[in-house]
């Protein structure tokens, strides 16, 4: 099981007049949900892709507890265990294996490639579409096989932009129960969402996102970044 323990302090950022996201403050921790949730436009995406690395915020403390950065240095060191999901994930040409093939090392030899291939369809349960052609695929099995070529690279911590939107009920409790196999092998999840209902099971801790500002008013358990704080030193490497 992965031991990720990463508490961020101090993000802001700005983008033109408005001051999208201040002082803001998010722990990711193994084999925990965070579930953002806020209006759209209200910084849900942006802080995603802070933490992927993605996008620059004015500034962000990152402290692992053995260790203290700044963004850049965090992006350099931190971001090669991080995957990141958009709301709608890209497909290559081809079918699903040969878009799961995209998500293998090089080094590895055919066989390998076919048996880790393999595990993935079977793992998120696309044995009845692995031949289709990825581009006619519906939203819902393009997050399941976005979601199976992430599980391929083994993350740390997975990052999911508003995974469900617009899914039926049966694609959408697929793509939950494919999260909550993942969370049950030690990746810690954040998610996005502006309807938190469906993923009540899977949250462990549930932020509100109002006018720049994160608000923490539900967890599951005492996961606290207070031993943090007294650690975080202001000036970061």
């Amino acid at each position: 099981m992965h031991n990720t323990h990463i508490y961020f302090s101090d993000i802001a950022i700005r983008f033109g007049h408005q001051q999208v996201l201040t002082d803001t403050e998010l722990e990711i921790v193994s084999g925990r949900c965070t579930l953002l949730c806020g209006k759209n436009g209200s910084g849900k995406t942006t802080l995603l892709r802070i933490i992927a690395g993605l996008q620059a915020p004015d500034s962000c403390l990152v402290n692992t507890g053995i260790g203290k950065y700044d963004w850049n240095k965090y992006r350099q060191q931190l971001k090669p265990t991080t995957v990141y999901l958009h709301q709608q994930p890209y497909m290559f040409d081809g079918d699903v294996v040969s878009n799961l093939n995209f998500s293998l090392s090089n080094k590895l030899t055919r066989i390998q490639r076919i048996d880790r291939i393999n595990s993935a369809i079977d793992w998120a349960g696309l044995e009845s579409i692995a031949r289709n052609s990825a581009k006619t695929l519906s939203g819902g099995e393009r997050q399941r096989v976005a979601i199976a070529r992430a599980w391929l690279r083994n993350p740390k911590i997975l990052l999911l932009d508003e995974p469900i939107t617009s899914m039926d009920q049966v694609s959408r409790l697929r793509t939950i129960q494919l999260l909550t196999n993942l969370k049950q092998q030690g990746v810690a999840l954040v998610v996005s969402s502006h309807d938190p209902v469906h993923f009540g099971a899977l949250t462990d801790t549930l932020l509100q996102i109002s006018e720049g500002s994160v608000h923490r008013f539900r967890t599951s358990d005492n996961v606290t970044p207070i031993h943090y704080r007294k650690n975080l030193n202001t000036n970061a490497k």
